[in-house]
């Protein structure tokens, strides 16, 4: 290493010495500091032991005592041991010395500079004392008119100074000496590195291999490339760069990022050995020569390249066959990615251009379009695909209805069942008789050669594939022919499996439509918005819906069965269509969910029994009902994500709701409801697990808190926020989103009043009623309404327990409850004509729009809607005739 004659001691013995100059320079400049530094606190520090001396109290009485030296030595002593310095010399001002270290001193006369001190002015100096050199500072002491009495001089020798000073020497050698040390190793270490990579040679030699490798390399009539064991290209000679047709960046650069083959990079980049393999570069055949450079050099590869085109023409049939392989293969894996008819088409056009044509256009008839199965031979064909085309093509259009001519090629194809070569479109008059203006165009555009290929699969004809070629290409020939039949072959077979799944996908999604709600029922306690999307990949078991119940409440609900098809389609609609009868007998939501969980657990019976479908592997539910009297709100959950509830200032929250077990796991467990009250104007969101699919829970949840957040927004522009902040492009799930703004009804159309458990307390409620609606302006109805409380008041009296409450309510219909403290529900029963009583409530039947029990836990409610839109209500005359028909009665 400590060669001169190698580049590595060379540049190891400059580095050593630029190091030992910096560390010596550093050193020096480290003690001067030092030295400067130990001075300038010898002066603060005997100034400020002066000053604090000669100010100190009690100064100027010991002064004026009769004995001076006796009071001020003690403390002198004190006072220098805690200042840290020689001595605190105390002089008069004719110079005799007070206090001093040695005590010889005191008594003598003392010569010095002070008369500046004595003189009122305290100074700093450093002069040859009875100490010898020392650094002074004297500051006078004056008495209470200004007149200096005595001075104080503080010394520090100089010899004190040095002894700080050189305690921190070795300090400052070893810290330099450390420093040499590492600056040495690490020069040793880069030199070492050095010289490994220069193999110790000297700068002589190694300008001497350059000039030789630069000469070598860049002469030779051979490509030479040497490659890094991580694949990317560390050196190409001229005749490389030209053979490759390489960038000029190259060196550097992963050699499967250079633009070549894929079965030369793939060579390239491996570490497999080859000798005389021919591979295609551009329109070159280079035979490649490839040798590892281990372990003469590092992990890599020797690469030389020798052109030898002139095999071109022996090789070439045996290479377009085997492109015509690769393209087959490749049709295989790329056609038929997707179940779209259309997409189909595309790839195909795709596969073809540019390898085979210059531009491919797939023509299909609508029936096959609509996954219908096309019928006879018509010439009407939808151009469905085209690619290879500037937006300037004079062809027909994509989605243009086109209707071929009976001597176009198409038309003889179709009759053949076989595909037509047009070698030259130019001299071919049947296909310039199908439309003769744009003929020329396309001519004009530089299309001169057309293969058409029917697409036959199942001996049903579904389109034509139109393959094109420019002037810049040769025209098609037989062996074209054969090959383009072969890939209509294959991309048939795949349209055709397109176009029965769309059959399949249109009719589940027509029978998940039919079961999902048509439109929103007329309620005024919510404004509704929906949305529902459908799973890119088929129909699936989400739904929603929104019931208008008793006593101008709604219910809202969501639901999801796990899967995909026309089984959880149908099963969607049972769960459905179970909920809204379930949901008329006015059930809490716990309750209904219990009753949802034991059917979907007898349907997963039945089918199990039968062996035909499979069981309902997993469904969940969610169902909450809002009180627009109240704004309370009772929620359940079955398995679901919790709703979230929009506050009217944009916050937005998902109040804790128990989560009970999906439907139908038989778990033996109560399913448990949530309540909560809600302000006028909150908005409450239910949505399926599609919403947030691909997410975490706890992320998808924070991504719909943002999306709801914000402005007050109507639940359509919530809906459309929604999806588009949360849905994915391609959804691998359906999703049903349910937004609801709430709404109060207003204290005035309220009315209640408490019952006595007397049948005396009827008249005066029922005239309450009466004049309530006068107020109300439902006059017209007065006579009904006497009718329809006396009866449900008189019976909650005689057959129910107290409390008896008495509602009106006036929404959309009027509506009447009286509630008591019993659980007995009443029902229809045909009276006999000998029964005194008991037709009451078959006049509530008969003069309400419909009528009912809603049990409570403290009792029940027996509630009656009346509409306001039919006019007055029926004379005493008319409810004497009904009461003669036929009497359907109530019993208790």
């Amino acid at each position: 290493m400590l060669s001169m004659r190698s580049l590595a001691g060379q540049v190891f013995l400059l580095q050593l010495a630029v190091v030992v100059l910096l560390v010596i320079a550093a050193l020096i400049a480290l003690v001067v500091q030092v030295r400067r530094d130990s001075m300038t606190d010898a002066r603060h520090r005997t100034l400020a032991a002066a000053q604090a001396f000669a100010n100190s109290p009690g100064m100027l009485a010991a002064l004026d005592s009769s004995h001076p030296t006796a009071v001020l030595q003690p403390r002198a002593e004190a006072a220098r041991k805690a200042a840290g310095v020689d001595a605190l010399i105390v002089y008069r001002v004719d110079g005799i010395t007070l206090t001093h270290s040695d005590r010889r001193q005191i008594g003598k006369h003392i010569i010095g500079p002070y008369a500046e001190a004595a003189s009122g002015k305290a100074f700093t100096r450093t002069f040859q004392g009875s100490l010898g050199l020392s650094v002074v500072s004297a500051v006078p002491v004056k008495d209470r008119d200004g007149t200096v009495v005595a001075v104080v001089a503080a010394p520090v020798t100089v010899g004190t100074v040095q002894e700080g000073v050189d305690r921190q020497l070795p300090l400052l050698f070893a810290g330099a000496t450390g420093a040499l040390a590492v600056a040495a190793a690490g020069s040793g270490l880069v030199s070492r590195r050095l010289r490994r990579q220069t193999h110790d040679l000297g700068p002589a030699e190694m300008t001497r291999m350059y000039e030789h490798h630069d000469a070598v390399l860049h002469a030779v009539r051979e490509g030479v490339l040497i490659v890094g064991g991580d694949g990317r290209l560390l050196l190409a000679n001229d005749e490389a760069r030209r053979l490759l047709d390489l960038p000029q960046d190259a060196e550097r650069r992963q050699v499967t990022a250079l633009g070549l083959g894929t079965d030369l990079a793939g060579l390239l980049a491996s570490d497999r050995p080859a000798t005389d393999e021919v591979h295609l570069a551009g329109d070159r055949l280079l035979a490649v020569n490839k040798r590892p450079t281990a372990p003469r050099g590092a992990s890599g590869s020797a690469v030389t390249l020798r052109d030898t085109t002139e095999l071109r023409a022996l090789s070439g049939r045996a290479e377009l066959a085997r492109e015509r392989l690769k393209l087959l293969y490749d049709a295989g894996v790329r056609i038929g990615t997707t179940l779209d008819v259309t997409r189909t088409s595309e790839e195909l056009a795709e596969v073809a251009v540019p390898p085979f044509a210059d531009v491919a256009t797939v023509e299909l008839p609508d029936p096959v379009l609509h996954g219908e199965e096309p019928s006879g031979t018509s010439t009407a064909m939808r151009r469905t695909a085209a690619v290879g085309l500037e937006p300037d093509h004079p062809l027909y259009p994509v989605g243009e209805l086109i209707r071929f001519a009976e001597a176009h090629p198409f038309t003889t194809g179709v009759a053949s069942g076989r595909a037509v070569l047009v070698g030259e479109l130019s001299d071919d008059e049947g296909w310039r008789s199908q439309d003769p203006q744009r003929a020329r165009r396309v001519l004009d555009y530089g299309i001169r050669s057309l293969v058409v290929v029917p697409l036959r699969a199942r001996g049903m004809l579904l389109g034509t594939a139109h393959f094109w070629r420019a002037a810049s290409s040769p025209p098609f020939d037989e062996e074209d022919v054969f090959f383009a039949e072969e890939l209509a072959a294959r991309a048939a077979v795949c349209i055709d499996n397109a176009r029965r799944y769309t059959r399949e996908h249109s009719t589940a999604v027509a029978l998940q439509r039919s079961l999902l709600p048509r439109g929103l029922p007329e309620q005024s306690a919510l404004e509704v918005a929906y949305r529902y999307l459908p799973a890119r990949a088929g129909v699936g078991g989400d739904w929603f819906d929104v019931i208008p119940l008793s006593s101008a409440r709604v219910a809202l609900v969501v639901g999801d069965v796990v899967g995909h098809g026309l089984h959880a389609a149908a099963t969607m609609g049972r769960l459905r269509t179970a909920v809204h009868n379930f949901s008329v007998l006015d059930m809490p939501p716990d309750e209904l969910l219990g009753r949802m969980d034991e059917l979907v657990a007898q349907i997963d019976a039945e089918e199990a029994d039968s062996g035909e479908e499979p069981g309902i592997t997993g469904a969940t539910c969610q169902y909450a009902i809002y009180d627009p009297t109240s704004g309370h709100v009772a929620v359940a959950t079955a398995g679901h994500p919790a709703l979230a509830v929009v506050r009217p200032d944009g916050s937005v929250d998902f109040p804790p709701v128990p989560v009970s077990p999906p439907l139908g796991l038989g778990t033996g467990l109560p399913y448990e409801s949530a309540e909560l009250t809600v302000p006028e104007g909150s908005r409450l969101v239910l949505f399926t697990d599609g919403l947030i699919e691909g997410r975490d829970l706890d992320a998808g949840l924070e991504d719909l808190r943002r999306a709801l957040a914000g402005p007050d927004r109507d639940p359509e522009a919530t809906c459309a926020t929604v999806i588009e902040a949360m849905v994915p492009v391609q959804s691998r799930d359906d999703i049903a989103l349910l937004v609801a703004r709430t709404h109060r009804l207003d204290s005035s159309r309220i009315a209640e009043w408490d019952v006595a458990s007397d049948p005396a307390a009827v008249a005066p409620v029922r005239a309450e009623c009466v004049r309530q609606l006068t107020e109300w302006g439902l006059e017209q109805i007065a006579l009904t309404a006497e009718l329809i409380l006396s009866e449900l008041i008189t019976n909650a009296i005689r057959y129910g327990t107290e409390p008896i409450t008495v509602r009106l309510l006036r929404d959309r219909t009027l509506i009447y409850e009286v509630s008591d403290g019993s659980s007995t529900s009443p029902r229809l029963r045909l009276a006999k004509v000998t029964d005194e009583g008991g037709r009451g409530l078959f006049l509530v039947a008969q003069f309400t729009e419909r009528w009912g029990t809603r049990y409570t836990p403290t009792g029940k409610v027996i509630w009656a809607e009346q509409s306001l839109h039919n006019g007055a209500g029926p004379s005493a005359e008319g409810i004497g005739d009904l009461l003669l028909g036929e009497v359907d009665d109530t019993m208790w």
